[in-house]
């Protein structure tokens, strides 16, 4: 048989597929709050617009998205960010990892850095390996609440820097990094002749502070990823889109063919639904997440257990004992009814603690804390329960 690429042998295995799969054969007495994946389904009118188009019978479309919705997505980000955007340069893929996929295979070469958050979405390393960058990590310390220090991202930047990755609301930590740190990166960036991919997929699901809107710079360094997955709850519909520069929207577009012909019209015809029709449903969950972060802040608090508290995204970092392997201490929380990801799974930082999502009834939240909180206080934060696990 002939041998795998060195390329593909270099990725990594997702540290939050570890949980998920074993969550899954569990079965059901497994509280599930390791995945990012809203609770509620779709709103009905955006089921109903993909369930019409298939029913009517959907082909190939434009590579690139039809017009309809490319439009009708440059015209939601001007009414959002008072920004005028032309539709060529919004590019539909299919979530926002395939369009970043596509960003870094547009302008990575092999041997090129790409500086990513610490800890982050595990993608980002994924595909920068898969494309024969090299991933390097920018710390997010929990004393400075998870937000990056431009200093400390300049020091890193290198000869051989392509791409900068930032990242808010965060994934994992929830943080919103301010508007003026933001644009200090960009300027740092742009003095360094490096790409910005600014992944804005949490920019809805805000409760303090401001969306990044780094297209309100009009920087031609700079490229922003939305996606509809969080914020209509539309995750397996696997629809996502890119704001490019004019230099790169040709070449993206011109790469959606080799990489998957096009993006299921059925989901595109779902995604316009979710555009033009009421957004209601947006608000509702955006004030349920607010309540479920205070409800896990409170109980973790009233267990002597202070994470930082997200101001946006829907996801809590919770402290293990120093030390503490997070991957063992998920891998033994499991066994005790509760999924949770390890931050193992993000980077070396937040290697002692463990990431849970609220986006979650309130009943399965609070059972799974009760769950987690329980174990936390019987082997004293993980130090006592993970010995030998996951050996």
């Amino acid at each position: 048989m002939p041998e795998l690429s060195a390329t593909a042998l270099r990725v990594p295995a997702s540290g939050i597929r570890e949980i998920v799969n074993l969550a899954l054969s569990r079965g059901g007495d497994v509280v599930r709050l390791e995945i990012g994946e809203p609770h509620r389904p779709p709103a009905p009118h955006i089921a109903e617009a993909g369930a019409a188009a298939a029913r009517a019978g959907t082909g190939y479309t434009q590579s690139a998205g039809i017009p309809q919705l490319r439009a009708e997505l440059a015209e939601d980000l001007r009414r959002r960010y008072e920004v005028a955007v032309s539709p060529d340069r919004v590019i539909v893929s299919q979530g926002a990892v395939q369009g970043i996929a596509a960003v870094l295979a547009a302008v990575l070469r092999p041997g090129d850095e790409v500086l990513v958050p610490d800890p982050s979405w595990p993608n980002y390393e994924m595909q920068t390996l898969l494309f024969g960058g090299v991933p390097m990590r920018y710390p997010l310390r929990p004393d400075n609440g998870f937000v990056p220090d431009p200093a400390e991202v300049a020091a890193l930047v290198g000869p051989r820097t392509r791409v900068l990755v930032l990242n808010s609301p965060g994934n994992p930590t929830g943080a919103v990094t301010g508007r003026p740190a933001l644009h200090r990166l960009v300027e740092i960036a742009a003095r360094h002749d490096v790409l910005v991919i600014s992944d804005e997929v949490y920019d809805e699901v805000l409760f303090e502070g401001e969306p990044a809107a780094l297209c309100q710079l009009g920087a031609p360094h700079v490229v922003s990823v939305f996606s509809f997955s969080k914020t209509y709850a539309m995750t397996g519909w696997r629809v996502g889109y890119v704001l490019a520069p004019p230099w790169l929207a040709p070449t993206l577009a011109r790469l959606q063919e080799p990489f998957l012909s096009c993006i299921s019209g059925v989901s595109q015809a779902a995604a316009l639904a979710a555009l033009s029709g009421p957004r209601d449903g947006v608000a509702t969950a955006v004030a349920e997440y607010r309540r479920n972060r205070d409800v896990a802040v409170r109980l973790l608090a009233d267990a002597g257990i202070h994470p930082v508290v997200p101001d946006g995204a829907f996801y809590l970092m919770v402290p293990l004992a120093p030390g503490v392997d997070s991957r063992r201490a998920a891998l033994d929380l499991v066994g005790h009814g509760v999924a949770t990801a390890p931050g193992t799974a993000f980077g070396d930082v937040a290697r002692a603690f463990l990431r849970i999502s609220f986006a979650a009834t309130e009943a399965q939240l609070v059972a799974g804390l009760d769950r987690l909180i329980a174990w936390h206080d019987k082997s004293g934060g993980g130090a006592v329960a993970t010995e030998g696990v996951g050996r």
